[in-house]
């Protein structure tokens, strides 16, 4: 699991790399800055969260059931957040929005406060 945790995190970050980049060169150009400024922000939040599970992976076991939820959480949360920000802003510059991914989003920030929650429940219990 821990191994599993540390290649979905670097891979995370390095698309967020790409994916920054892309937005700051190509999306530019056809993107408005409100249109721009979401899209960082899903930029934003995938690294923020990859890191999140680079020191995870780096700092706890991951064998018990709420460290792996609190992995879980952290992946699917950075997933259905990011990624259906991405969709949405490049659908709606080619004027094909698309809308079901607009309630994605905010289960996406569901599942990443659930992480953060159950981060916090996982640090209380470690063993001191």
């Amino acid at each position: 699991m821990t191994q599993f945790t540390l290649l979905f995190a670097s891979i995370l970050g390095g698309l967020a790399v790409v994916f920054g980049a892309f937005g700051a060169h190509a999306l530019k150009k056809i993107l408005l800055e409100d249109q721009l400024k979401s899209f960082e922000t899903g930029v934003k939040y995938q690294m923020y969260h990859a890191i999140v599970l680079l020191i995870i992976g780096f700092n706890f076991n991951l064998e018990t059931v709420s460290e792996k939820y609190m992995v879980y959480s952290f992946m699917a949360g950075i997933l259905l957040f990011s990624f259906s920000i991405y969709g949405l802003t490049i659908s709606s510059a080619k004027n094909k929005k698309l809308r079901f991914l607009g309630p994605i989003t905010p289960l996406g920030g569901l599942f990443l406060i659930i992480g953060w929650s159950l981060l916090f429940y996982n640090i209380l219990n470690l063993p001191m």
